[in-house]
């Protein structure tokens, strides 16, 4: 069975090769992955674990040949796997949505919510008995985990943590349809809205998460009403979903500098602002494709916007020019 997955590709290896060549990464696994630091906007940094390139061409074909076969619950808006018709992409625009123009929102956060998912809950969620030889779904999980927990920045690891949370999500879905509450989860964060009483929502959510395992980052708990800029996922849900005033008024500002000065010169202004870009011909790449993220974000809830529009011609030129 675990052949037939072509974890390795397709290769001239014989049978035992292959076999010792994944056993060998599943038992060693902390030996392939490479701490990242990302700096966070609230300061401090957030660690991601980036597997080397064999563990990370494992995990793909994981994702591909395994995991992608598996329903997640609609309420999972993000890791959603394109042209999937059953599994259509919702992503953080479709996740607003469902949010928009209600009385009262209340956003909560999952604290620590890779490194609280641990290598049984991968084993019984993702590779359970029922579809897995017992040997087979301890090596796959095996291969997807870093020290017994789930390590962010793995490819497999947005896959897994929708399973793990399917049962949370339906069961709140249910709760929540019951009142009359909209209820979707973004990763690990958890929106609902409508006309309810915030403190019972809460108290209905931790229950059920401790009992999985999981803990509520109370400090990020939001409770939104209409006279207040309401946000899910980054987007202004008032009336229209769109990026903030803000947030477009400094894309704005960034996108001129960069053609007032050119992209290197605004990269060097930018000095230690830049963090992961430094001027160098590769980090202009990273920064242009970054840029162009940040346009098509907007363009995504504002479509007819004419100088966004043209933004990104300019940034597809500039990539086009490398």
């Amino acid at each position: 069975m675990l052949l037939s997955f072509h974890l390795l590709g397709e290769n001239d290896w014989s049978e035992d090769k292959i076999l010792a060549c994944l056993y060998a990464l599943g038992n060693h696994g902390e030996k392939h992955y490479k701490k990242i630091r990302i700096p966070k906007k609230s300061g401090g940094f957030r660690i991601l674990l980036a597997p080397d390139p064999l563990l990370k061409y494992v995990q793909k074909n994981i994702l591909h040949h395994v995991l992608e076969g598996f329903s997640v619950s609609d309420q999972a808006t993000a890791y959603r796997k394109k042209g999937n018709p059953a599994n259509a992409v919702c992503g953080c625009v479709e996740n607003a949505s469902l949010h928009r123009g209600k009385p009262l929102i209340m956003k909560l956060d999952v604290e620590n919510f890779f490194g609280n998912i641990t290598f049984p809950m991968v084993l019984h969620s993702a590779f359970p008995i029922q579809y897995f030889p017992p040997e087979v779904g301890k090596l796959l999980a095996e291969l997807c985990c870093y020290l017994e927990y789930l390590p962010q920045g793995a490819p497999t690891s947005p896959a897994i943590s929708n399973l793990v949370m399917k049962p949370f999500d339906e069961y709140m879905a249910e709760w929540c349809r019951n009142r009359g509450i909209v209820y979707s989860r973004y990763c690990d964060d958890l929106t609902f809205s409508g006309d309810f009483d915030p403190e019972e929502v809460l108290k209905k959510s931790e229950g059920f998460l401790k009992a999985m395992g999981f803990e509520l980052n109370r400090k990020k708990t939001r409770v939104l009403s209409k006279a207040s800029r309401q946000t899910v996922t980054g987007l202004v849900v008032n009336e229209k979903v769109q990026p903030s005033r803000e947030y477009r008024r400094k894309l704005r500002q960034e996108i001129h500098y960069c053609r007032k000065y050119g992209v290197e010169e605004h990269l060097r202004r930018r000095g230690t602002q830049g963090m992961l870009f430094a001027g160098k011909e590769d980090d202009r790449g990273k920064y242009l494709y970054s840029l162009l993220g940040k346009i098509n974000y907007v363009r995504l809830t504002r479509p007819d916007d004419t100088w966004f529009l043209e933004a990104e011609k300019w940034v597809r030129e500039q990539l086009s020019e490398r």
